[in-house]
């Protein structure tokens, strides 16, 4: 049976037509984040800009927050559980007293951002900006601070146990009034004047002499077996 030339013709162009359709939306880019919107969990602000912003007491659980831009912004009292801040720009904001545990904030650029008493088990500050930040009274069991920058930082009366510092730069840092059960790792960290007086670190793990030399102990200081304390902890107070 003869098809006439125009039909097929037609025929042909308009699956052509809807090939390409479909090609380019799946190729088009994802929806942009609604940075408008109120908080809300699960919200996707990633990329957003929401600089000196008061946001104290938001729910933010399972959030993404991705790229955004929270600097100055007081999250103060907010509900972060699980959320994604991965590259997020924090610096100077502050999270006292947040819900973080399981949070991503990893590659965050968080100088002298306040983190106290914030509640972050098991969330990740892996290869994070965070010199002077502010850890005091925060609960940081199992949280990964590897490849961190961390110079400065503060983490009295922090508790740390299960805590990774593996890589992480903790030049200065105080760690001096935290608490821990149990081991915490300091595989290759570089701690050059890291303020490690009163804690008992007998269970601490990848801890080598040449890193207990540079620190800043005492006669309270207790270290691995194998390791020990030198004739003088170069501890200049400032």
């Amino acid at each position: 049976m003869a098809i006439r030339h125009d039909v097929l013709s037609g025929g042909l162009s308009g699956i052509s037509t809807g090939l390409i359709a479909l090609t380019l939306l799946a190729s088009a880019p994802a929806l942009a984040s609604n940075c408008s919107s109120t908080p809300v969990a699960g919200i996707d602000w990633s990329g957003c800009s929401k600089k000196n912003v008061m946001l104290e007491g938001s729910d933010f659980q399972g959030a993404n927050l991705a790229d955004a831009d929270l600097s100055l912004t007081n999250l103060s009292g907010t509900n972060l559980t699980s959320a994604n801040l991965e590259k997020a720009t924090l610096v100077r904001a502050w999270f006292t007293g947040a819900q973080a545990g399981n949070a991503n904030f990893a590659k965050i650029e968080a100088y002298r951002s306040g983190f106290e008493n914030v509640f972050a088990e098991g969330a990740s500050f892996a290869g994070a900006e965070l010199q002077r930040a502010n850890f005091n009274g925060a609960k940081l069991s199992g949280a990964n601070f590897e490849k961190a920058e961390l110079g400065r930082a503060s983490f009295s009366k922090a508790v740390l146990t299960g805590a990774r510092f593996s890589l992480a730069n903790l030049s200065r840092a105080d760690l001096s009034g935290a608490t821990f059960d149990g081991p915490i790792a300091f595989d290759r960290a570089f701690m050059f004047l890291t303020r490690i007086e009163g804690l008992d670190l007998s269970a601490a793990t990848g801890l080598e002499q040449a890193q207990v030399d540079l620190a800043c102990g005492d006669a309270k200081t207790k270290l691995p077996t194998g390791l020990s304390a030198p004739a003088s902890w170069p501890c200049a107070s400032d």
